[in-house]
C-alpha cells in the first residue's frame, strides 16, 4: 500500500451523473489487482476528514481511473477537479478477485457502476465470458461497449425497461442459466447492491460453482483498525465471526458471506 500525489489526467462525464476521474499514480497503477480499491482524499472539502473508497477501474502504464457517480458533497466535489490538479491517492487497497479458475466461463454480474471493478477484471483474464449489467434505467448502464470490445457477450436489464429486458439483472441471468448455466462451468463474480449480490451467491451455491462477491460497506480508515465495515462472515469449518470488508476483502465467495445480520 502507497500513497500518492497524484496528478490529474482527466475528467470526463459518462453520462447523467456519472463521471471517470483519470490519475497518474505509477506506483498503485502498477500493483492493482481488479477488485481492489484506492481510498481517496477529496479536496475542497473541508468538513471531510476520512478518506473515500473508490473501486479501480481501468490501469494502465502510469495511469488508473475511478467511475463514479455523484451522490453527496464528498462525489460532488471530485467532480470539480480539473487537469493538472493533485489528489492524495491510497492504495491498491483490500483483497480483489482471484484469477478463475481454468477451464471455468467467468460470469460476471454488475448491479449500477458496479461494473467498474468488473471491466479490469476482464481486461486482465485473458478469456472471454458473460456480462450481465443490471441498472434501474438505461442513464445508469455503464461501459457495455468497453466489454463488447474485447469480445464479451453482453446482457442488460433495466428496471423501467428504457434498455434491454425490463426488470432485475438476477432474472436475465436465470434465464441464461436455465438454457446454459448448468453445463457451461460457471463462475460468478458480481458487484452491486447487497440483494443482487445475496441472489447470485445463492444461484451459484445451488449450481454448486464458485461466486466471487465484492461487498459495498461505508468504510473510515480504510486499513481495518475503525471497524466501520464489519460484515458476518463464516470460515472454513462453518464458524461465523466479525471480518473488516476493507481488509479481509470487499471480494468473499459466497460461502464465506453470512446474510442478515
Amino acid at each position: 500500500m502507497r500513497i500518492e500525489q497524484a496528478e490529474v489526467i482527466s475528467q470526463q462525464s459518462s453520462g447523467a451523473a456519472y463521471w471517470e476521474l483519470v490519475v497518474r499514480a505509477p506506483s498503485i497503477a502498477g500493483e492493482v489487482r481488479p477488485g481492489q480499491f484506492v481510498h481517496v482524499r477529496i479536496p475542497r472539502l473541508e468538513q471531510a476528514v476520512l478518506r473515500r473508497p473508490f473501486s479501480v477501474f481501468r490501469a494502465e502504464g502510469e495511469n488508473l481511473s475511478i467511475l463514479y457517480k455523484t451522490v453527496g458533497a464528498g462525489t460532488r466535489a471530485l467532480a470539480g477537479v480539473s487537469a493538472g490538479e493533485t489528489l492524495s491517492v491510497m492504495g491498491p487497497m483490500g483483497t480483489g478477485f482471484p484469477e478463475p479458475d481454468a477451464g471455468s466461463v467467468p460470469v460476471l454480474v454488475a448491479g449500477g457502476y458496479g461494473v467498474a471493478p468488473l471491466y479490469l477484471l476482464a481486461r486482465r483474464t485473458g478469456r472471454k465470458g458473460r456480462l450481465f449489467v443490471g441498472a434501474a434505467t438505461a442513464a445508469d448502464v455503464l461501459c457495455v461497449r468497453d466489454f463488447e470490445a474485447y469480445g464479451w457477450e453482453t446482457t442488460v436489464a433495466t428496471e423501467d425497461g428504457s434498455a434491454g429486458t425490463k426488470g432485475l439483472v438476477t432474472a436475465a441471468l436465470d434465464e441464461w442459466l436455465a438454457v446454459r448455466g448448468a453445463g457451461a462451468k460457471a463462475e460468478f463474480f458480481a458487484c452491486g447492491p447487497d440483494g443482487m449480490l445475496r441472489a447470485v451467491g445463492e444461484r451459484a451455491i445451488a449450481l454448486n460453482r464458485k461466486a466471487w462477491l465484492s461487498l459495498d460497506k461505508h468504510m473510515g480508515c480504510g486499513i481495518g483498525a475503525c471497524l466501520a465495515c464489519v460484515q458476518r462472515l463464516r470460515d472454513a469449518n462453518g464458524n461465523s465471526y466479525w471480518g473488516r470488508v476493507c481488509r479481509d476483502g470487499p471480494v468473499f465467495e459466497a460461502r464465506q458471506v453470512v446474510w442478515g445480520q
